[in-house]
Parts: structure tokens; sequence; C-alpha cells
């Protein structure tokens, strides 16, 4: 897929958070040699089949990764994410090719991963570098070994440390268990490291499903899930919790529902379950079953942009201040099902909050011709 560059320049976040500001998809499902760049507020365009999804899928594996979690857990099709028409080489290997670019504090900071599917799933080359200098390299030389060999930057009496990392896992986000920071060299590798790391976690990939975010729920950890089934259940949690910002979302709420709107609740029902409600105001309570397609998925994507780390189901680091830290919401089918006016007050709402710098959105959308006159906005149109 090709992707065309950004056609709106985005205002960057303090220079200091660390943020993903580039997905590399060099050979991943339909994609080839595709480089996508990210402002604090992107959205992916073009038609059905070009891409979009995947990319989606492609970040969110990188942040899993990032995370610490096994190829096998981000990775359960890995077959659908070889290129179709990959050929395997001489022992009949066939794989895939993806990475990003981390700016922070430590400048841009790129990780490119080559992962092995057929025969068997394992990380076959991974690499990690900044400024032209190659961090940490990491290359399969024994296949009848669960390892990789790797090496890192020490620059002090030897220019590399050698050591076997697992073929199940990434090597970076293992780094501050293998490298002891005595040298500047093995200092740099860690913060190049953790800068990486901490620019891939807190990711919440979001795909709202209005036909489940109709019935009641049961009483859970109040933690929202990507698909906000359990929409009920975090109102329910975060109505109490900040006043002002509910106040906020109520306001988005009435801007993009029909009828009027005083408040958005939840209430428990017989057997530990609970449903959400909009208040109209004159004693009327009107239950999201009643709801059309579009409300429910704005009122859901507008809940996910109030809220942060502790509401959504992410993995934040938790070893790193909040404040150092940016929430990246990836939201597939951004537009879908919303009429011209939710559509642009969304818009509006994810410009607004990603302007702050706390979070940033890669959202996909068939057509972005609608965003024309909203500042802050990237948009990366994908060719089939």
């Amino acid at each position: 897929m090709a992707a065309s560059p950004a056609s709106t320049a985005s205002v960057a976040p303090p220079t200091g958070r660390p943020r993903v500001t580039e997905l590399r998809l060099s050979a991943f499902a339909g994609h080839r040699r595709t480089v996508l760049r990210l402002g604090p507020l992107t959205l992916l365009a073009g038609p059905s089949g070009c891409g979009k999804t995947s990319a989606l899928r492609a970040y969110d594996a990188l942040a899993r990764l990032g995370g610490g979690a096994e190829l096998g857990a981000v990775f359960p099709d890995a077959p659908a994410c070889v290129p179709e028409r990959a050929r395997p080489d001489a022992q009949r290997r066939r794989g895939f090719r993806i990475g990003c670019t981390a700016d922070g504090a430590e400048g841009p900071v790129h990780l490119d991963v080559a992962v092995q599917v057929e025969p068997e799933l394992r990380v076959v080359g991974e690499r990690l570098s900044a400024d032209d200098v190659v961090l940490l390299e990491t290359a399969l030389r024994d296949p009848g070994r669960r390892a990789v060999q790797a090496a890192w930057h020490t620059a002090g009496s030897a220019p590399v440390t050698r050591a076997p990392l697992p073929d199940d896992r990434l090597g970076t986000p293992l780094l501050p268990l293998r490298v002891a920071g005595k040298t500047d060299g093995q200092r740099r590798v860690l913060a190049a490291a953790e800068q990486m790391v901490v620019a891939l976690r807190s990711v919440f990939a979001c795909d709202p499903r209005p036909g489940r975010m109709r019935e009641p729920v049961p009483t859970g950890s109040g933690r929202l899930l990507g698909g906000c089934d359990n929409l009920a259940d975090v109102l329910w949690r975060t109505r109490t919790e900040c006043a002002r910002r509910h106040a906020q979302f109520v306001a988005a709420v009435r801007t993009g529902c029909a009828g009027p709107v005083a408040d958005v609740l939840a209430e428990p029902l017989v057997g530990g379950v609970v449903r959400a409600l909009l208040d109209r105001g004159d004693g009327v309570r009107t239950g999201l079953g009643r709801l059309g397609y579009g409300e429910l998925r704005y009122l859901a994507l507008a809940l996910v942009l109030f809220t942060g780390p502790g509401v959504l189901e992410v993995d934040p680091a938790g070893e790193v201040p909040a404040a150092l830290q940016t929430l990246t919401v990836l939201a597939d089918g951004f537009d879908r099902g919303l009429d011209v006016r939710q559509r642009a007050e969304l818009l509006r709402l994810a410009a607004r909050m990603c302007d702050r710098g706390h979070i940033r959105l890669v959202g996909a959308v068939a057509d972005a011709s609608w965003t024309a006159g909203t500042d802050g906005v990237t948009v990366v149109h994908l060719d089939p």
C-alpha cells in the first residue's frame, strides 16, 4: 500500500514526552514498504481493502510487544500477517517486518522487527538505533536453538556486549534487566530503550460495538474494554470520580445525541448488573437500547477521549510518571455510522484533547474530505 504525506500539520506535544511519530510496514499483510508519519491526531484514509485496519493492528502489536508480551499472544493468527505473495526462502521460511520511530528527549529512536511465521513463529531479527548508531541488534544464528544472538552498544573497553535473548519476545523491553548502565554507551542504550517502550505503552485499540452496549452488564473493574461493551459499568464508576470531566462529557453527548440530555448515568439492577441511561431532564430516562447505532458509537468514542489509562483497559508504564506518558487511542472506523454533525463534533473534540499532549489518536476513515478546515489533523491517504 502507498501512503501520501500528511495533509495538515499538527502541533507537536512537549519535546520530552515520548511518542510514536512513524510506523513502518516493510512487509505486513497487504503492505510493502509503507511508511506512515503520525501526528498527535492522525486519520488513515482510503477505500476498503487499502490496509487501514492492518496498519492499526501492526501499531497495536508493536505496543504489546513493547510491553513484553509473547509473540503467540500478540499474533494468534500470524499467517494472516504474512504478505500474500511472499515467497519462502531456501529453508521454507516466510514472515513479516514492521517497525516504528519514537521521538522524545533522546531524539528519534528507531525500532525494526523481523518475525518468522513459517515453519514456526519466532523473532529472527530486531534492531534499535538512533543517530545511525545501532544500539541493539539481534539475529537468529542457530535455527535449532530457541534464542537469538543479541549485541548491544557498550562503547567501553569492548564496543558491544553479546548474549542470547529469547526468540518469542522483543529484546528492547528486556534491556533494563541485561544492561548494567556503567558506560556512556550502555546508558545511551537504556535511555533509547526506555523512550521506545514508554512511547509504545498505554495504547488503547478501540472499535465500539453498539449491539453489545445496549444490554445491562455485570459490575466489574470499571475499566473500559476495546469494544466498549461494558460502557455502563464504566459510567457507574466515572460519573462520581471527576465532576468537571463528567460535565464536559455530558456536554459532548448533548451535541451528538438526538433530544435533550441533562446527564449520562448508570443505575444498578437486580442481579448485580448495571445499565446506562440518558437523563432527559424532564423526568424521562432513555436506556441505551433505544439509541441509534451512530449515537452509541459517538457516545463511546467521546467517553474514551475524556478518560485515561486509569479507566481504559491499557498497559501503562507504571514505573514512569504519568506526566511523561501519552495515551494513544487506535480507533478503527472512527467515522463509522456517524452523521455529519456527529463526526464533525467528535473530530473537534479529538483535536482539542490531542492538542493538550496527553492523548494521541490514530483513526481509520473511508473518506477524509469532511475533515478539511479542522486544525491539528494529519491525514494519511492509503491507496489499494
